[in-house]
């Protein structure tokens, strides 16, 4: 197994910890994506990111039985669909997903998205902290929730998510609503960190603080999104590449560093024209 620098460990507001960066899984499916979360396990990944809508939770869990590191070393995660939102629709959903994966329990349960036109995700959250309740799943979060989604979870059950996953990367910086989650002892998760491998990573800037320190363009991403206090989760396919990606803890940048990725950052830089405010997933 390659060894890497050790990646730290963030504490979740329950008590779970999870490592500093993860592995992303998005259409990484069948017998080549199993191979594949193999292979980033063995690399030194620890926290694997599935979703229900990805269909590969029975990947997931192959590579989970093949790998070498027992069960309880790792951290895996998957998430309940909009179209799931219904009490007794998510607490089957979630079964299904340990169904699938042949796994006793989920270490992360996320909804997916808020679909606030449905107004149902305070009701999926009832459910996912009852499953929480009988074992099923021992951290419960949400994806894509803006600040007054997550006021109304808080209010209404009393319970907090641990982890607010959203897209993030140096176009879309999110900065008040990381502030506000800090604030309320949420840790931010980032989709796409990459900005999904566009021209962000050719970028001139980056790339000068890239040779500074001997290091890709993706390194220093995936460094600064660490710096800001937010989980990363990668995808790669080959073992090169992975390994590079998780390769971001033997260095640091500078404030001066940091200001030339925070100034990349616009109000409409989405990858895609996914607003939680009005954006539905099914």
């Amino acid at each position: 197994m390659i060894v890497v620098n050790a990646v730290p460990e963030i504490t979740l507001n329950d008590g779970l910890t999870v490592p500093a960066i993860g592995f992303g899984t998005y259409k990484l499916n069948g017998a080549a994506g199993a191979n594949t979360i193999v292979s980033a396990i063995d690399v030194g990944y620890r926290l694997l990111d599935s979703a229900f809508n990805y269909e590969n939770e029975g990947a997931l869990g192959e590579a989970v039985r093949r790998s070498s590191v027992p069960r309880e070393q790792l951290r895996i995660t998957s998430k309940l669909p909009g179209r799931h939102h219904t009490y007794d629709a998510a607490i089957t959903t979630i079964q299904e997903s340990i169904l699938r994966a042949g796994l006793d329990y989920y270490d992360l349960y996320l909804i997916h998205w808020p679909n606030p036109s449905k107004d149902l995700y305070v009701e999926a959250w009832k459910a996912l902290i009852d499953a929480k309740k009988w074992g099923l799943i021992r951290s419960i979060g949400v994806c894509n929730f803006l600040p007054e989604h997550l006021e109304r979870l808080i209010q209404e059950t009393g319970v907090t998510p641990s982890i607010n996953q959203i897209e993030l990367h140096p176009y879309f910086s999110q900065e008040k609503q990381r502030t506000w989650y800090k604030e309320h002892g949420i840790v931010t998760q980032s989709w796409s960190p990459l900005g999904r491998a566009n021209e962000l990573l050719q970028d001139k800037d980056i790339q000068v603080i890239a040779d500074a320190h001997q290091k890709s363009i993706p390194q220093i991403i995936l460094r600064w999104h660490i710096q800001l206090g937010a989980l990363p989760l990668p995808k790669a396919s080959s073992p090169g590449r992975q390994l590079e990606n998780l390769s971001i803890f033997d260095f640091s940048l500078t404030d001066e560093e940091m200001q030339p990725i925070a100034k990349l950052s616009h109000p409409n830089g989405r990858t895609f024209d996914q607003d939680p405010a009005v954006y539905e997933e099914f």
